[in-house]
């Protein structure tokens, strides 16, 4: 857990909030127009809001941008009595949501923010206004055109078979930038210390490295299939499929493999935006800041003058 105050050379300047709805601390932050539209920005492994840092300040010119931390990174707590599956950091977001009173939310998830996301709509798809993926499958679209596995969960397989992966994954303090760049992380040029202590400080030893081991575990071992399954039970994957939708997917993604994000996506918004972003990988925030912002506000003003056209 970071320090609440800690901003990173002035690379994270913004003011920590927490909640205790979930029964832990979770930071968050609140910034931008509070009558705005809601962004809800939502994190992946193994990172923290972090990640939005250098589409935060524009975002927030025209609308209420809140990020949080999910439990076990970032400068949210990491109890050592909870699960860390899917299923729980739904529960969470969905405290989170309940204790801001937010509505009409615009997610903008990443990696495990979509599945998350998607969870969160369709148990409740009346808050939901629409969806910006980034690099992200939900797995609701049916059969998918690789079956391969991708090259991070070849190297997490690989690992669990082994033994090896709570000894890796629990030292992401030293070795953060290699398995970033497993999951696809492209541009390196400006990835100086400071940058580095802003990710690796959120892991000082193996106990606060629970979030990041178990996440890519849910998925390789396939715990989280029951949670999905009940999800869809409830019978609102229509209402989901009725939002508007956009992805960006950077193309070098080595997490989740580019055919299949986009084949998920356009099986569920078939006319729904794509926009492949060929110099970009998983970390797309990172990656390409500025092209994201460019997308995600075209989206909502298209979406914003098609409602007031009826």
């Amino acid at each position: 857990m970071i320090d609440k105050n800690e901003t990173f050379k002035g690379t994270w300047p913004f003011p920590a909030q927490f909640s205790n709805a979930s029964g832990f601390k979770q930071h968050f932050i609140d910034v931008g127009q509070s009558n705005g539209e809601v962004l809800l920005c939502l994190h992946g492994e193994p990172t923290w809001g972090y990640v939005y840092r250098k589409m935060i300040p524009k975002l927030a010119k025209n609308y209420r941008v809140i990020v949080p931390d999910h439990m076990g990174f970032g400068k949210s707590e990491t109890p050592q009595d909870r699960l860390y599956t899917l299923e729980s950091h739904v529960e969470n977001l969905t405290r989170l949501i309940e204790d801001l009173n937010l509505k009409n939310i615009t997610f903008v998830a990443q990696d495990w923010g979509g599945p998350i996301a998607g969870a969160y709509a369709l148990k409740y798809p009346d808050n939901v206004a629409r969806f910006c993926f980034l690099n992200t499958l939900l797995g609701y679209g049916g059969k998918l055109p690789r079956e391969d596995l991708s090259p991070w969960f070849e190297w997490v397989s690989k690992n669990k078979k082994d033994g090896t992966l709570p000894g890796l994954l629990g030292e992401l303090k030293s070795s953060f930038l290699s398995i970033v760049q497993i999951i696809g992380l492209e541009q390196l040029n400006d990835r100086d210390q400071n940058w580095l202590n802003a990710y690796s400080s959120a892991f000082p030893d193996r106990a606060s490295c629970i979030g990041a081991i178990e996440f890519p575990l849910d998925i390789y071992l396939r715990r989280c299939i029951p949670f999905i399954v009940e999800r869809l039970k409830l019978g609102n994957l229509s209402k989901l499929k009725a939002k508007p939708a956009m992805l960006a997917e950077g193309m070098r993604d080595r997490a989740i493999h580019p055919e299949n994000a986009i084949s998920d996506f356009k099986l569920l918004w078939p006319n729904g935006p794509v926009s492949e972003i060929e110099m970009a990988g998983h970390f797309c925030q990172e990656d390409c800041p500025e092209i994201l912002v460019a997308l995600i506000e075209q989206f909502i003003n298209m979406t914003l003058l098609e409602n007031k056209s009826y």
